[in-house]
């Protein structure tokens, strides 16, 4: 099941880990939300947007 974080520009995979890990330094609270998947209301959630450059162009 995709969750929000699959399209977020935080939300990155780490070839050491072979995980995915967000790049947003989260305190407990934040953290414990991530970890229980209820990131529908996340503040640091910017979409990956991949063609933005090239509009700009």
């Amino acid at each position: 099941m995709k969750n929000r974080c699959d399209d977020c520009m935080n939300y990155i995979y780490d070839e050491e880990t072979d995980t995915y890990i967000c790049l947003i330094d989260l305190d407990q609270d934040e953290m414990e939300n991530f970890l229980s998947y209820a990131t529908e209301s996340c503040p640091y959630y910017h979409f990956l947007d991949d063609y933005a450059l090239a509009r700009k162009q």
